[in-house]
């Protein structure tokens, strides 16, 4: 039995980046064997298990066999005579297909570290070509690595161009698309990732809303610089589009509804926001009641970072539009119940008489 580190724990070693999760390969060892050691079995289509004390996953090494459509479409073979060599075959990048015992030394067999060196992510095998989920996989890679300088290899742009004309993205469930995008949209440079989507026409079966959208992209650009969290981040990949366009992407993705609220709010109430220092002040208190800013003033921070990453992606310098939509719900969020209830209004008449005084508030609210 030989153990081996694999995978993004050896690249990213090599890299110099901080190496977080470990995934452990076992060479000529059986399902009995690792049993007996106490490894605890967890996978349900291969054999890995998790270590009984530390809990990291061990997995078999084992080759595979394309008999199917879609990235599920495989069959799987682990066996003590499967060698290290060929289980790093069937992984998507070199970089990606390098082991590492315990000793540190490090087994390179389809020549990973010289594309490190050379910032290039190239397939391994002609074999890339049977796993659709590969294409976004490299995408995310391409978005994680860009400020490094990695680009994708010309000859993976082919294969990644041939997944895309056979229709096998389309048999990636709406669930396996959205956990690709959602990680590549938290990377570094994510509008990346949409970038090399496009280029291998991926996009278009994909996302064909945004194949020509580099303003969404600036906007996704801007929203990564300045850390803003995932709902924000889709938030302005939709912003450019149609409200209806927003709908359709939401629910062909299955994005979360935090994403998925966010998103066709902005795309809805983005021109009210860049125009709010010129807003009537009943059009304003629609918008502040629309995101409810009493309950969830949250909602509405992240309305407005959204609409800010926009104006700077379009390349304001500024968003002045920020302070005063913020200035404007607190204002509103001042106004006191109390008084009215205490004067013996209640149902239709409370209402109405609470949106009198919160419309005082907004047409005497000044910046300051």
């Amino acid at each position: 039995m030989h153990i081996y580190k694999v995978g993004g724990a050896v690249r990213d070693r090599l890299l110099g980046r901080p190496v977080s999760d470990i995934d452990w390969l076992v060479v000529g060892a059986t399902v009995e064997e690792m049993l007996a050691n106490g490894y605890r079995p967890v996978g349900a289509d291969f054999p890995v298990f998790l270590h009984p004390k530390t809990g990291e996953e061990y997995a078999l090494a084992r080759t595979e066999r394309k008999s199917g459509r879609g990235y599920g479409g495989f069959t799987f073979h682990a066996s003590p005579d499967v060698t290290l060599e060929e289980d790093l075959i069937r992984r998507d990048l070199t970089i990606n297909a390098m082991a590492e015992d315990e000793a540190g030394t490090v087994y390179d067999p389809y020549h990973g570290k010289a594309d490190l060196d050379q910032r290039l992510l190239r397939h391994v095998s002609p074999a890339f070509a049977e796993d659709p989920l590969r294409v976004l996989r490299v995408a995310r890679f391409a978005a994680r690595y860009a400020p490094l300088g990695f680009r994708v290899a010309e000859e993976t742009l082919e294969l990644m161009r041939q997944i895309s004309a056979s229709g096998e993205l389309q048999a990636l469930t709406a669930e396996r698309s959205w956990k690709e995008i959602e990680r590549a949209l938290m990377e570094a440079q994510p509008q990346v990732f949409f970038q090399v989507l496009r280029a291998c026409d991926a996009l278009q079966a994909m996302l064909p809303e945004l194949v020509d959208n580099s303003r969404a992209l600036a906007a996704l650009e801007q929203a990564a610089e300045h850390e803003q969290p995932l709902h924000v981040r889709w938030a302005c990949l939709l912003s450019s589009l149609a409200p209806a366009s927003i709908k359709a992407v939401n629910q062909r993705l299955k994005a979360p509804r935090e994403c998925q609220e966010l998103a066709l709010l902005t795309g809805e109430c983005l021109t009210q926001g860049n125009q709010a220092l010129a807003l009537p002040a009943a059009v304003l208190l629609e918008l502040l009641q629309k995101f409810d800013v009493y309950r969830r003033p949250q909602r509405f921070e992240d309305f407005i970072a959204a609409c800010e990453m926009v104006a700077l992606g379009d390349g304001k310098e500024g968003y002045p539009q920020a302070d005063y939509l913020r200035g404007a719900a607190a204002a509103v969020r001042a106004v006191d119940v109390k008084p009215l209830v205490q004067a013996g209004l209640t149902g239709q008449a409370l209402g109405e008489a609470l949106k009198g005084e919160r419309l005082k508030a907004v047409e005497a609210y000044t910046p300051s």
